[in-house]
Parts: C-alpha cells; structure tokens; sequence
C-alpha cells in the first residue's frame, strides 16, 4: 500500500508521491537532461535498475513523467506537472549547498562526478577538434581511479578504461578535492595553491581548463557565514 500522510494538506499530498526513496533525484535526472534508462542509471549509480524501473512506473501513473516509444527506443520525458518542479529541484539544491555543506566519505562517487562533469561542459571554448581530457584520483580503491572524457562534435563520451586517444590534460587530484571545485566549495587556484590538484599537459590547455569544465548549477549560490 502507498504511504499516506492522512491530510488534506496540499504539502502532505505532494510528498505521498515524492518522498519515497530515489524519486525526486529521478527527478534531477530528467530535469537534467537524461532522457533514456541507460542516461537515468548513470546518474543515479547506486539505485538499482528494477527499483528505478518501478520509480519511473509510478511518476508515468502520477502525470509527472511521459513514455514515450518509438520502435525499441524508449525515452522518458518531464510533462508540463513535473516541468513545475524544476524551481523546487533548483531551490532543494541551493538549499542543501547553504545548509548542509558536510560530506562524508560515503557521499563521494566518481561515477556520478565525472557523470555530471561531462554534461556541463562549455563547447563554445573547447577546441574544434576531438579532445581527451584524463582525470585520475590517486585516493580512489573502490571503483576505477582513472577517467577520460572524450569530447567530439558528436558529443562527450565517459570512459572508465583506456579510449586509445591522446590525451590533451590530465587532472590529477583526490575525488573530494574535485568534488569541492565541482560544487564550489572550493576554487581550482585554492586547489592547485594546496597541491591537492595537478594540471599536466599541454601549456595552453592547461591554463585554457577551468573555463572549459563548467561547474554545478548551484556552484555560485552564496554561502552563509559560519563561525
């Protein structure tokens, strides 16, 4: 049975639906951009795929989510209901970057950073040509420590294995010293300042990379002062 609130509150009846565990980071996903199952997984790396198989059911029942097929593709799209929870998806991430700013050790996922590295990316500033660009994280024992990305006018592919092409940079550093540049607790000059952050390659791109790596959508919301 669905959990209820018993109330006629129109809060307690948004959250029936929003509470349950992984469904408003589907959310994310989609208002991310991800459109196919492969694309949802990858954004969410530790829901499995029958638990994001059933989220998927239940906001396509809801009116959140469209399904939409054609031929043996499958895609999944925001209908104009969950367009609406965008600003509250924007407003959830703020908030948690002023007031929840802690991270431990569990929260750090190379899978989901370099996931979401490669979808904010500024193609105006790349170069024309294919570029590789290596991330390696020295502290990573539990899931590859090396990552490229390969970016082409076709688009960015991520890659936990060895692509085969030169590589233009390599960023060597510790997974939480990038994830603190990705969300803006930290600045890349603090972080190449601490030597927790190496740039090798290329002169021009190395000086050329932090404007081609844009950062989280809610790098900028300013913090609060703390003690």
């Amino acid at each position: 049975m669905p959990t209820t609130y018993g109330q006629f509150c129109p809060v307690a009846k948004a959250m029936e639906l929003l509470d349950e565990r992984w469904t408003l980071l589907v959310v994310r996903e989609l208002v991310a951009g991800s459109r196919h199952f492969n694309a949802l997984r990858r954004g969410v790396p530790r829901m499995s795929p029958a638990l994001l198989s059933k989220r998927l059911s239940t906001l396509v029942r809801a009116g959140v989510v469209e399904r939409r097929q054609a031929g043996n593709r499958i895609t999944y799209a925001l209908t104009p209901a969950g367009r609406e929870l965008e600003p509250v998806i924007d407003a959830l991430g703020r908030w948690g970057i002023r007031w929840v700013p802690e991270l431990g050790d569990a929260d750090l996922d190379p899978h989901l950073l370099m996931w979401d590295v490669h979808r904010n990316l500024a193609y105006e500033a790349l170069p024309d040509t294919r570029t590789v660009l290596k991330f390696s994280f020295a502290d990573v024992t539990d899931a590859p420590r090396d990552w490229w990305l390969v970016i082409t006018t076709d688009g960015v592919d991520v890659c936990d294995h060895d692509p085969g092409f030169d590589v233009l940079v390599t960023v060597e550093t510790k997974l939480r010293t990038l994830t603190q540049v990705w969300r803006g607790d930290l600045t890349w000059t603090a972080a190449l300042r601490s030597r927790d952050l190496a740039v090798r390659g290329d002169p021009s791109a190395r000086r050329a990379l932090p404007r081609w790596l844009k950062l989280s959508p809610h790098a900028s919301t300013p913090r609060p002062a703390r003690r």
